[in-house]
């Protein structure tokens, strides 16, 4: 529960952490530019990168797409609560580090159950003397756990942004549907889901390679259609917001992608493929490149 997460033995967050198998976080965090994963994860992303050269921009537009919509909902809808569920490492911007920085008060809650991301939970949890972050120690298979920890911080009173980026993809349709029904019941009225969802729709032999490089590692990794991706919010009722369900990349664009760090020509060239990720740039992105789609939508 939040404040007991942090308090754990760093010897028991060591003694779950599984350094064979990869883990979606981690490897995540590989595709980020990260450093908290080990050889498995990398492997794993080296794997997926074999499969689909551009397919580090699936990940760097995924976290963009986040950036985006949480600013969009910050600033245009008023949105000051936030419940980010499978937040991942603190690789890049977080969300309180966004939505902060527009609104002070804004409040987050985080909520993953990976050992490696809540031993760098602190991380996410310096919010600014005005606002307020908490973490929960949880499994997205757990709502109504999420939910009795999270009405510690949040005010279930006030709407609320429920945040499943990049997470549902990885639990089948038996589980994934009811989660997400169970999770926006409890949302008021004026509430926001923000979901983006692997799709092989778009360039599908491109993802189904990654697909199976990760399926043979022991993950669930499942590709939503559009419809499918749709129904999380129609069977709902909630009211899916311009510009629809549509690729990443093509939510809401405002040029704004982070520019990669300028490195010497003669080092760049001296790094593997997963290396080289963190020095591309993501702003040369096409429609051949996307493989997920991003949507938002409100709760009447």
């Amino acid at each position: 529960m939040p404040g007991d997460a942090l308090s754990q033995d760093p010897a028991e967050l060591r003694r779950r952490i599984d350094t064979t198998k990869a883990h979606p976080a981690r490897v995540y965090d590989v595709f980020l530019g990260g450093k908290d994963n080990y050889p498995v994860d990398r492997s794993a992303a080296a794997a997926a990168i074999v499969a689909n050269p551009r397919g580090y921009l699936d990940v760097r537009h995924n976290r963009d797409f986040l950036r985006r919509a949480v600013t969009t909902l910050t600033q245009e809808a008023g949105i000051r609560q936030f419940l980010d569920i499978g937040t991942g490492l603190p690789t890049q911007e977080n969300v309180h580090q966004i939505a902060q920085r527009i609104t002070p008060e804004s409040r987050v809650v985080y909520v993953d159950n990976d050992p490696v991301v809540l031993a760098h939970a602190r991380a996410l949890l310096t919010s600014g003397p005005e606002g307020q972050t908490d973490y929960i120690d949880a499994d997205l298979g757990e709502p109504g756990r999420i939910l009795e920890g999270a009405a510690k911080t949040l005010d279930f009173e006030q709407p609320i942004a429920l945040v499943l980026v990049a997470i549902l993809h990885f639990i089948e349709d038996e589980q994934a549907y009811p989660i997400v029904r169970e999770l926006v019941e409890a949302l008021p009225s004026g509430s926001r889901l923000v979901l983006s969802h692997l799709t092989e729709d778009l360039n599908a032999e491109n993802i189904r390679a990654v697909q199976r490089t990760f399926t043979e590692r022991g993950f669930t990794f499942v590709l939503r259609s559009r419809a499918e991706v749709e129904r999380f919010f129609t069977e709902n009722g909630l009211e899916v917001e311009e510009p629809g369900v549509v690729p990443v990349h093509r939510w809401r664009p405002d040029g704004a992608a982070p520019l990669p760090e300028k490195v010497d020509p003669a080092y760049f060239a001296g790094l593997d493929d997963i290396e080289k990720i963190r020095y591309r740039d993501i702003n040369d992105v096409t429609d051949a490149d996307i493989n997920v789609y991003g949507v938002t939508g409100i709760k009447p």
